[in-house]
């Protein structure tokens, strides 16, 4: 409805800013932190400890989001001029006002957002999944609602989507409620940084700020850089991470989200076997579930684009460049996905100390790629950049665990290895062979482009695992040895 212009990038603008602090102090830092000491207090302490553990975190977390929030109201525009530094070179002050404007309405999500990775982080521990996982979900509704309802309301002005997000955290926020009153653990909030839980996670979280969210920071790092670009590169780089972020939530989240808990509580009952194995599990279905999703990315990024994007206002030239950046993101899948699994193999154990080395070496590596490659490939060398860092990211987090013998390989490795990659192989020969040129998808019609975009993902769907079953993978193979 909007395009990819001026205006849709003061509106990503103002929207990353509170997004990634939401990465710090919601589901990056505070949640690697709280989950681990939250499972200790459910497994070694009573009800009345735990309970006012719970209220204590909730009052000191409340209250530190909200000064932040508050103080990002009041400092919008030094906000937006840090984060856009290009638009202040170019004296671009109708963009910057634009993106102060709506910042100040998307500020304060940082604090509901907050709070709701605080009620999900309480709800995973109890092995209570599906209401954090839903709760996303309400963003995505609300924004499309604002889209629809408020912005002809307001001469289709973008300013509707920032109070989409606005609305968003209030109600994803309070729709959790319920559900940790059924736990028995709906908070009194009651600020005390004093409280050891509360300093524990304090200590967890500082070195973690930086290191579990350094895709972030590396995507926002991107967005600064590409504010030195055309109008519309970072609309064409935020349309791409959505795509990218598709299979990334579904497989890297939820690994993360499930696993975290699991590996908390085998460190807690110091149980090393079967901390390895939900580690190998969770390895596994990353590799199994991974790699096809970035192959089909890859070889349909123009196809994804032009189906979901493609209008009056986002053309042949918007389809194009995002579909570049798109694949650059796409090559960093499987890294990103990784990255997810192996974090909290260190967060379980409370080591916050590797993942930061790890993650400034990362920072430096990408912040280095991004100023080689942004001259020859625009936009597309900024996500280029964040892919190849995050592989680097992976590795080096994958050598951690393995030299501090938390987690052992199982054997069968080679073996998945030669299933998925022939699996994989087929399906992106059937993909290159069948799929038409970009040309097609631009110019036919919306219900064309979505009948071939479906028929040739479930073709690609069936001919992966058709050959995963023939080379002998089963159902059963996905359930791990006893490690969840």
């Amino acid at each position: 409805m909007f395009g990819a212009n001026a205006h849709t990038d003061a509106f990503f603008v103002a929207f990353k800013i509170p997004n990634f602090l939401r990465r710090l102090f919601a589901e990056g830092a505070f949640a690697t932190a709280f989950v681990p000491v939250l499972s200790e207090y459910r497994t070694q302490r009573d009800y009345r400890e735990l309970k006012d553990f719970v209220d204590h975190v909730a009052g000191s977390l409340g209250l530190v989001t909200l000064a932040v929030s508050l103080v990002g109201v009041v400092a919008a525009p030094l906000f937006v001029s840090v984060f856009a530094f290009g638009w202040v070179l170019d004296g671009d002050s109708d963009k910057l006002a634009l993106a102060a404007e709506m910042l100040r309405l998307t500020f304060p999500y940082l604090f509901f957002i907050s709070m709701t990775a605080f009620a999900g982080g309480i709800l995973n521990a109890h092995d209570r999944f599906a209401v954090p996982a839903f709760t996303p979900v309400l963003l995505n509704v609300c924004l499309i609602g604002a889209a629809l309802g408020l912005a002809p309301l307001l001469d289709g002005s973008i300013v509707a989507l920032a109070w989409g997000v606005l609305v968003a955290g209030i109600t994803q926020f309070t729709f959790q409620l319920p559900f940790l009153n059924q736990v028995k653990l709906l908070p009194r909030p009651r600020p005390d940084f004093g409280d050891p839980g509360v300093r524990r996670i304090l200590t967890l979280m500082l070195p973690a700020l930086f290191a579990v969210s350094v895709t972030q920071i590396n995507l926002l790092f991107d967005t600064v850089l590409a504010s030195f670009l055309v109008s519309g590169s970072i609309s064409w780089l935020y349309y791409s991470d959505r795509l990218m972020e598709f299979p990334l939530g579904i497989l890297g989240v939820a690994l993360s989200t499930v696993i975290l808990p699991k590996l908390s509580r085998r460190q807690a009952e110091a149980d090393g076997v079967t901390f390895s194995r939900t580690l190998d599990w969770g390895l596994r279905m990353t590799v199994m579930f991974g790699v096809p999703a970035a192959i089909g990315l890859i070889l349909l990024a123009g196809p994804m684009i032009a189906t979901l994007f493609q209008s009056d206002v986002f053309d042949a030239h918007d389809v194009a460049m995002a579909e570049r950046s798109l694949m650059a993101y796409s090559l960093g899948l499987l890294a990103f996905i990784l990255i997810k699994v192996l974090a909290p193999g260190f967060y379980a154990r409370q080591d916050t100390r590797t993942p930061v080395r790890i993650g400034v070496i990362a920072m430096l590596v990408n912040m280095v790629l991004n100023l080689l490659l942004i001259f020859p490939l625009q936009h597309a060398g900024l996500a280029l950049a964040t892919s190849l860092a995050a592989y680097l990211n992976a590795f080096l987090l994958l050598r951690g665990l393995r030299a501090a013998q938390a987690y052992r390989p199982l054997q069968g490795w080679l073996r998945l290895g030669l299933q998925v990659g022939a699996a994989a192989l087929l399906m992106g020969a059937l993909l290159a062979w069948s799929s038409p040129q970009l040309d097609w998808w631009v110019e036919a019609g919306r219900i064309d482009r979505v009948g071939r975009l479906g028929g040739l993902i479930v073709a690609a769907m069936a001919v992966y695992f058709a050959v995963l079953f023939v080379a002998g993978v089963r159902p059963r193979d996905l359930r791990g040895s006893g490690a969840v």
